[in-house]
């Protein structure tokens, strides 16, 4: 073989072992369940990710922004604070703790944070980065799972779904043609957008909120047109009350899950601003910046409320989005050369899952019936979900802090015992009428 020729392709393989689970995806959360079952005696699992290594929204680091959530709500802490894994080892490790201590904020910066998972997974040798999952099925034989990638073969007696919340693109702008991008990808394009006449911000939480200040910290007079579109009424501060908080919670989850199904899906949407919303030190910096920039005249930026997105034009390198006046009920045109889209993520159920279909059930409206340990199979003990129960758990389901909650939850019912205490009440309030 020259020094130039291209490595063979690798065989296939096949693990000729089962393992107790096998999780498909690593974000922070399937993550957070290799660091807390990679101590457990007996407790064997295989982590498979599709990408080459660890990567959690990093084209959102803008520099400076923040978790929404305080360091405790890392990996492991919450379950075992004792973890070596946990974000206070890996700042000593890295010669950082008292830098993070004199910094006084309970808050680390986003890209810290994936830094930190980054050094967590390259310590755990379960995890198999690279490995794409094409197709799931069942051996009736032996009552495991087969799990299938181009590099190799993995059954486990258990599955984990933590495949994440992909982008969502709004229906006027699926196949729309042209530059625009999903904020997922924003930091890649900032300059382009930057050298635009005109950009637009479409979207209504902390994303579309971090991007209007990046780029409005450049506008000037004479530059480009900035616009910031958002369907809500009003910019939602993040409802960060200690006794909202207290939502996020065992005994909250406990109360939603049990609730009619309607009644959940009526409350999902009211309670965005619980989990959605936009910090409140960001909105006023936001309003500074726009009152120290008007006192050399008007600043080229428009932010339009109550306006939803109904349809979406592009030609000629512009874009014309059809947007409509949702309190009014009046429609109107904007015309712009960059578009965003800071329009969140949406869970989507994994193709491969078709092979196992009949053994997952499903409520009356096609998604997973999620079984409060979190399980969809139907003998509910065999296929777990991470951050796809929203609408049958409720808004904890995307949070950071009770991530390892569930996934201690998870370990109790792969291991048949209590691996880590689980709490059951930690609130003051009750959610429900009396017994």
């Amino acid at each position: 073989m020259s020094p130039t020729s291209p490595p063979p392709p690798r065989s296939p393989r096949a693990e000729h072992r089962v393992h107790d689970f096998v999780a498909v995806g690593l974000g922070p959360f399937n993550l957070g369940l290799a660091c807390l079952t990679e101590p457990v005696d007996g407790l064997d699992g295989v982590f498979l990710e599709r990408k080459p290594d660890f990567d959690w929204h990093s084209g959102m680091f803008i520099e400076g922004s923040t978790l929404q959530t305080p360091f405790l709500s890392d990996l492991v802490t919450l379950a075992d604070p004792t973890s070596p894994y946990s974000f206070l080892n890996y700042l000593k490790e890295t010669g950082r703790l008292y830098a993070f201590y004199i910094r006084e904020s309970f808050y680390p910066l986003r890209e810290e944070f994936n830094d930190y998972c980054r050094w967590a997974a390259a310590k755990l040798p379960g995890i198999r980065f690279g490995e794409e999952v094409t197709a799931v099925t069942r051996d009736a034989a032996d009552g495991t799972y087969l799990v299938r990638t181009p590099r190799g073969e993995y059954r486990g007696r258990r599955l984990v779904l933590g495949t994440g919340t992909p982008p969502y693109v709004p229906e006027p702008c699926r196949g729309l043609g042209g530059d625009l991008i999903h904020n997922s990808r924003y930091l890649e394009h900032r300059e382009s957008l930057r050298a635009k006449e005109s950009v637009t911000v479409v979207g209504s939480g902390q994303s579309a909120a971090e991007i209007y200040y990046d780029l409005l910290q450049d506008l000037t007079p004479g530059g480009f047109h900035l616009t910031w579109v958002t369907r809500s009424p009003r910019f939602f501060p993040l409802e960060y009350t200690k006794l909202t908080l207290e939502m996020t919670s065992p005994e909250y989850v406990d109360y939603f899950h049990a609730l009619p199904a309607p009644v959940r899906d009526r409350l999902g949407p009211a309670q965005k601003n619980l989990y959605k919303g936009i910090n409140t030190e960001l909105i006023d910096a936001i309003f500074d910046l726009l009152y120290a920039k008007s006192r050399r005249g008007p600043v080229p930026t428009r932010l339009l409320t109550n306006t939803a997105l109904v349809s979406a034009g592009y030609a000629d390198g512009t874009y014309t989005l059809g947007l409509r006046h949702e309190e009014q009920g009046r429609d109107f045109d904007l015309a712009t050369q960059g578009l965003v889209l800071a329009t969140g993520y949406r869970y989507a159920e994994p193709p491969f899952l078709a092979g196992i279909a009949d053994r997952l059930a499903r409520d009356e409206r096609g998604r997973f019936a999620v079984a409060r340990n979190y399980t969809v199979d139907h003998a509910g003990r065999e296929v777990f979900v991470q951050n796809a129960e929203l609408h049958t758990h409720g808004f904890a389901a995307p949070d950071l802090g009770m991530a390892a909650y569930r996934n201690s939850c998870i370990i109790r019912e792969i291991a048949g015992r209590e691996v880590y205490p689980i709490e059951k009440s930690i609130a003051f309030q009750e959610f429900g009428a009396p017994a």
